[in-house]
């Protein structure tokens, strides 16, 4: 058998050095891409996931603001619809207060007859109502209210110097008879 003796190109060998070191080199990427793609990964969420957390908390925290705001909300309405139902009491409360002012000008009336009628008269419930206090805390009423305080007393006055004298009468009527 005859041995054929090739001879050596080196052109040739150091292309097949070359491709063989390219195939080497693709090899050596492709078998590492995916630790290369978990670093890339590694690295982006480092960098990614501590303002994410912080803007989490952040959207928690104007959550819970949020959710104590809309309780606030819902407590005010339900006192503005509280309010809309009391209504019939402030219009009840409001008569109750112009038939006070009313009552008050016939005592006042009633008053001045009696006083042209009797004479001025101190009485007890007289120096007794000149020592109320007026009413300093309430500044839109303060005169009026002392002025049906002293008015009721007066009235009181009125009625029980009525029932002594009605007394009075029957003794009299009784002592004749």
């Amino acid at each position: 058998m005859s041995t054929k003796v090739y001879q050596t190109d080196h052109e040739l060998e150091t292309r097949v050095k070359k491709a063989t070191e390219r195939i080497s080199e693709n090899m050596h990427i492709v078998a590492n891409e995916p630790s290369l793609a978990f670093y890339r990964l590694q690295e982006h969420v480092r960098k990614a996931l501590p303002p994410m957390v912080e803007k989490r908390v952040e959207v928690l925290a104007l959550q819970r603001q949020l959710q104590g705001r809309c309780y606030d909300v819902e407590y005010a309405v339900s006192a503005v619809k509280t309010m809309q139902d009391a209504e019939k009491s402030f219009g009840n409360t409001i008569e109750f207060i112009k038939n006070a002012m009313h009552f008050k000008q016939q005592l006042k009336f009633e008053e001045q007859r009696r006083n042209k009628k009797d004479g001025q008269r101190d009485s007890m419930y007289k120096r007794l109502s000149a020592h109320i206090p007026t009413l300093d805390q309430l500044p839109h009423f303060s005169d009026e209210i002392s002025d049906v305080v002293r008015e009721t007393a007066n009235r009181v006055e009125s009625l029980v110097n009525h029932a002594r004298h009605s007394n009075e009468l029957q003794r009299a009527n009784t002592t004749h008879n």
